[in-house]
C-alpha cells in the first residue's frame, strides 16, 4: 500500500488559555510520510520564529530529499539508513539556522525550539527529537510516550532523585537540557520503531502532557480513534479546560494499512509502473 493511502494524519494547534500568541509550529508531509512538531522559547515572539525555522528546514528538506530516493535506502559511507541521515542532519541543519539568526539579530537573541518529527517507511518509523516534547504509541488500548524528554526533571527521575508521582507535581517541568538554535551544535536523538496497523502515534508539546494525565490522553485516543479531528479538539479541549497555561499542539497519526518498501530491481522496477 502506498504510504499516502496507509497513514491517516491530523495536527491541530491552540494558543491556549493562557498565552496572547502561538509560539509552537507543526507541519504534515504526507507524500512522504513524514510529520514535525516544534515549540518555540524566546521573548518578543521569538519562540515563534525558532519553531518555524525549525519545522520548515526539517519538512521542506527532508520532502525534497525524498522525492528520488528512499527512506530505506542505505547510505554507503556509513552503513545507515537514509531515514536516519536525514532526521539527524537536517535537525541540525535547522540548529544552525536558528543560532546564526540568534547571533546576527539581537530581537532574537536567546531564541530556540524543541523539535519532535517521526518519518514513516517500510512499516516503521524513525522518530528524531530534541528538548520535551514527545512521541506517544497507542496499540490497542495500551497508550506509551517512545520518546524520553531531554530535561532536568527527566534526569531527575532517571537518577533516582525525585518518582515519577512526585514529578507531577514538580514546578521544573519546562527546564530543558537540550534545545534546538541554543548553542551552536546540537545532538539529537534519533530511534526506530516497528508499525502495526491500527496502531495510532502522538506527537505533542509539553502543553498538553503538562495539563492532561497519560491516562486521560489514552482514554481519550481509545474512545475517539474512528474520527481522529475530533480526537485532537478533545485532547486540546482538555488541556485547555485544565488550565491551559501553554500553548497545545497535536498531530495524530494512525496506521490503516501496511506500507513495506519493495525489495530488489524487479520489485521496485514494478513499483514504479504500478504508481
Amino acid at each position: 500500500m502506498k504510504i499516502t493511502d496507509a497513514l491517516e494524519i491530523f495536527s491541530q494547534t491552540d494558543p491556549g488559555v493562557v498565552r496572547s500568541h502561538n509560539e509552537d509550529s507543526v507541519a504534515a508531509e504526507q507524500s512522504c510520510g513524514l510529520v514535525v512538531l516544534a515549540d518555540g522559547m524566546g521573548g518578543y515572539n521569538a519562540g515563534e520564529v525558532a519553531s518555524g525555522i525549525a519545522v520548515s528546514v526539517v519538512s521542506s528538506e527532508i520532502s525534497q530529499a525524498l522525492l528520488n530516493a528512499s527512506p530505506a535506502d542505505v547510505d554507503k559511507s556509513g552503513g545507515e539508513e537514509l531515514a536516519l541521515l536525514l532526521l539527524r542532519d537536517n535537525i541540525c541543519k535547522a540548529n544552525s539556522s536558528i543560532f546564526n539568526a540568534a547571533q546576527s539579530q539581537p530581537q532574537y537573541s536567546g531564541m530556540g525550539t524543541t523539535i519532535v518529527s517521526a518519518l514513516f517507511y517500510d512499516n516503521r518509523v524513525a522518530v528524531g527529537h530534541v528538548g520535551d516534547s514527545r512521541v506517544y504509541r497507542l496499540r490497542g488500548e495500551i497508550l506509551e510516550a517512545i520518546t524520553r524528554d531531554h530535561s532536568l526533571l527527566q534526569e531527575q527521575i532517571d537518577g533516582g532523585m525525585i518518582s515519577v508521582e512526585d514529578a507531577r507535581l514538580s514546578k521544573n517541568k519546562n527546564l530543558v537540557t537540550r534545545a534546538v538554535g541554543i548553542d551552536a551544535e546540537v545532538e539529537p536523538e534519533i530511534h526506530v520503531h516497528e508499525v502495526m496497523v491500527g496502531d495510532i502515534y502522538l506527537l505533542c508539546s509539553d502543553g498538553l502532557n503538562d495539563m492532561v494525565e497519560d491516562e486521560d490522553i489514552g482514554a481519550t485516543l481509545v474512545a475517539m480513534q474512528r474520527n481522529l479531528p475530533l480526537a485532537a479538539s478533545q485532547l486540546i479541549q482538555m488541556a485547555n479546560d485544565n488550565g491551559g497555561r501553554d500553548n497545545v499542539s497535536v498531530i495524530l497519526v494512525k496506521i490503516n494499512g501496511k506500507f513495506s518498501e519493495p525489495k530488489g530491481w524487479l520489485a521496485k522496477l514494478i513499483g514504479w509502473f504500478q504508481e
